[in-house]
C-alpha cells in the first residue's frame, strides 16, 4: 500500500506557485497511490473562492483523497466551505489493512489549535479495531520541530493526545502546519511532518516537498519527494519487531561556530 501525504498548498497566497501544484498532481497521478492524505491549509484566508480553486486542483488527482483543515482554512468561518467543498472535518476509514483517522485541530481565526477532550472518546473508539497499521491525521504539530521558531505550533493538548495515540496502538501520525519536513519517533509512534507542497513560504534552506508512505506486511518506509526532484528515504522500520532500519534527516538548524 502506498499513501501520499501532501500539505499546506495555501491557494490565494502570493507565495503559492501553480506550477509546483501542477507538478505534484502529475507526479501523484504517475505514482497511483492508494490514498492521498492532505493535512490542511488548502487556502490562505479561508475564503470560498480560494476553496473552489483548491478543490479544482484536487479534482485533477486520480486517487482517493481525505483531508483535514488547517488554521488558515478556518479563518473567516472557512470551515463551512471546507465541509461543503472538501468533505468532513473528522473521519475514519480503512484502506488496505490500515485504519486511518483524521481530526480537525484548528480553531476559528487562531493559529494555535487543539483536538479537545470532547473528541478523545471518539478517537479511541475509531482506533479500537483490528488493523495492520494505524494512522492518525491532523494539521498541527504533535511535537516541536527544529527550525520552526517558538513552539506554540504544537496543539495545545499535545501531551494528552500523544498519550491517547500511543495507548491506542497508533504507529504513524501525519501532520503539517509550519512547512518544515521532519520525522520524530516517540516510543513506537512515528510522527511525520510534511513540508509545503506548493508554496515558496519556506524556512531556511527547506524546499517544497511532500511525503510518501509505503506499507507492505510489517515493513514501513517513509520517503520525502521534491516536486521536479529526487525522492529520499527518511525512515524505515518494522512494525512487528520495532526495529528501526534507517533514518536520515537533513539538519534544519545551523549550528553556531564556537567562540573563543
Amino acid at each position: 500500500m502506498r499513501i501520499a501525504h501532501i500539505s499546506d498548498m495555501h491557494v490565494g497566497s502570493p507565495h503559492f506557485v501553480p506550477n509546483l501544484m501542477n507538478r505534484v498532481i502529475v507526479e501523484l497521478n504517475e505514482m497511483k497511490p492508494d490514498l492521498v492524505v492532505c493535512t490542511g491549509d488548502f487556502t490562505n484566508e479561508g475564503f470560498r473562492q480560494e476553496y473552489k480553486s483548491a478543490a479544482a486542483y484536487l479534482q485533477q488527482i486520480q486517487a482517493r483523497i481525505v483531508s483535514v483543515p488547517g488554521n488558515h482554512d478556518s479563518r473567516n468561518v472557512g470551515y463551512v466551505h471546507f465541509e461543503e467543498l472538501l468533505g468532513p472535518r473528522h473521519w475514519a476509514m480503512d484502506v488496505g489493512g490500515a485504519r486511518i483517522v483524521g481530526a480537525d485541530s484548528s480553531e476559528p481565526d487562531l493559529n494555535e489549535g487543539q483536538v479537545g477532550r470532547e473528541r478523545y472518546g471518539w478517537l479511541m473508539d475509531q482506533f479500537d479495531v483490528p488493523a495492520d497499521l494505524k494512522i492518525f491525521v491532523q494539521h498541527h504539530h504533535l511535537l516541536p520541530i527544529p527550525g520552526t521558531g517558538r513552539e506554540r505550533s504544537t496543539v495545545n493538548d499535545a501531551g494528552d493526545l500523544l498519550e491517547l495515540l500511543i495507548q491506542s496502538g497508533v504507529q504513524i501520525a501525519l501532520t503539517g502546519h509550519k512547512h518544515v519536513p521532519w520525522v520524530w519517533r516517540l516510543e513506537n509512534l512515528y510522527i511525520a511532518n510534511a513540508g509545503t507542497c506548493a508554496s515558496l513560504r519556506v524556512r531556511g534552506h527547506t524546499k517544497p516537498c511532500y511525503n510518501v508512505i509505503e506499507f507492505e506486511g510489517t515493513d514501513v518506509k517513509i520517503h520525502r519527494k521534491y516536486p521536479f526532484g529526487q525522492s529520499t528515504l527518511i525512515a524505515h522500520f518494522d512494525l512487528a519487531s520495532g526495529n528501526q532500519y534507517y533514518r536520515e534527516l537533513e539538519p534544519l538548524v545551523q549550528q553556531a561556530e564556537p567562540t573563543a
